[in-house]
């Protein structure tokens, strides 16, 4: 989820939590206004009936309080005090009962006493208390929706430099010449973003220029030594006078010295890989090729009595024929260096997959180490880094490489 949704989430949350308690309250309060407002009417009616028995020492009529309902009660009582309830009114023209609202107390009259109830209708007041509470509840909403088209669109707007900033955070090439293209926005955070972003990109330019130049060169000067000593010990390999035990030992220095450069060359081709400096892409024939390297290996499988099971379909891809040489050269040497006399190899291609099969150890690989860099079994004479170069070239080209063991054959499977 992002930022701004979180945001907008909390906002919301936060604002309806406190818009529908200040409803609530707000409804309460009216209520509790509108009740005392009452109240207040209710005991200046008593008031007046008290001033018209003094006045007229009699009990007044119904026909004097308009639509009050006020009875009279005899009591032997001589102290009640003055109370206000909710009730029933008796809604004589529309024949119908209401909710109401009385007040009661205690009056005298040539010296007998009596309970007067004076009861009015709180219908009116009821229905100005929901017609407040729905005008409330309408602001509410309307709040919400206000806020709600605010966030989503002023917000957005104020995320765009951010948002542009991450774009070409993920175009970013260490390789590539081209800087950031950062527009000065009037936000101070993100102006500071994009000052450290800028900061940052030129120092890994820098430190991968620096560090492109060191290995190249590196590699430039290791590769002349290395073929010296081997020119040197190709020599001496064809001396007719060196003893078995000297020959035996140069040979163990001539394929050290062909190790450390094979594993020169492989971590030359991961680095361009990693860097994505190999661009030389072209439509290609991946069954044609596949075909072409069963040829290629055809006596090296042939020495162990390989048995291939082919089943290709047509397939083209756009890659570089170097990096797609060197997968293939990956896989077929694996699966022939760890498969065992009279094996099988089974390659099948179909429009979206690549499955390699093959005879060998009868347990499974280390599937979490298989694709590390100079991880290789026990039993592997290899330098630990052609199954990395695979994976890195399928990474290359957004390709999925998996592994898997069943029914004694080990699977190596690119989806493209």
């Amino acid at each position: 989820m992002k930022l701004s949704a979180h945001y907008n989430k909390a906002s919301i949350i936060i604002t309806i939590v406190v818009l529908l308690a200040g409803a609530v309250i707000y409804f309460f309060a009216i209520d509790y206004i509108t009740r005392n407002q009452l109240d207040r009417d209710l005991k200046e009616e008593f008031s007046e009936v008290i001033d018209y028995i003094n006045l007229n020492g009699k009990l007044p009529q119904q026909v004097e309080f308009d639509e009050d309902q006020t009875v009279f009660i005899k009591t032997n009582r001589e102290n009640l005090p003055l109370r206000f309830f909710d009730t029933v009114y008796n809604n004589v023209k529309e024949k119908k009962t209401e909710d109401g609202r009385a007040v009661s107390g205690l009056v005298s009259l040539n010296g007998q006493h009596y309970i007067v109830t004076i009861t009015v209708s709180s219908e009116d007041t009821k229905y100005l208390v929901q017609i407040i509470a729905i005008i409330t509840l309408l602001l509410v909403v309307g709040l919400l929706l206000i806020l709600f088209i605010t966030n989503k669109y002023i917000l957005n707007g104020l995320w765009k430099p951010f948002y542009e900033t991450l774009g070409e955070l993920k175009n970013f090439n260490v390789s590539d010449n081209k800087g950031f293209l950062l527009k000065p926005n009037k936000v101070d955070e993100f102006t500071e973003l994009n000052n450290a972003v800028h900061s940052m990109s030129s120092r890994v330019k820098n430190d991968y220029l620096h560090l492109k130049h060191f290995t190249e060169n590196a590699s430039h000067e290791m590769m002349t030594p290395l073929a010296v000593i081997t020119s040197k010990l190709d020599t001496l390999i064809q001396d007719e006078s060196l003893k078995p035990e000297q020959y035996e030992q140069i040979n163990d220095i001539y394929s050290a010295t062909s190790k450390l450069s094979r594993m020169n060359q492989s971590l030359l081709l991961l680095i361009k890989i990693e860097n994505n400096l190999i661009e030389d892409a072209e439509l290609l024939s991946l069954d044609t090729l596949i075909t072409q390297k069963i040829r290629q290996f055809q006596e090296l499988m042939l020495t162990k009595n390989i048995e291939v099971i082919e089943n290709l379909e047509d397939k083209k891809i756009l890659v570089s024929k170097y990096l797609i040489d060197i997968l293939l050269n990956n896989l077929f040497s694996n699966a022939i260096r760890h498969n065992i006399s009279n094996g099988k190899l089974i390659v099948r291609l179909t429009d979206t997959r690549l499955i390699f099969q093959n005879s060998g150890y009868i347990t499974p690989l280390n599937t979490e180490m298989l694709f590390e860099r100079f991880h290789k079994e026990q039993k592997s004479d290899g330098i630990g880094l052609g199954l990395t170069i695979v994976k890195n070239i399928c990474g290359l080209y957004k390709w999925d490489i998996d592994y898997s063991f069943e029914n004694s054959l080990h699977t190596f499977q690119i989806v493209f």
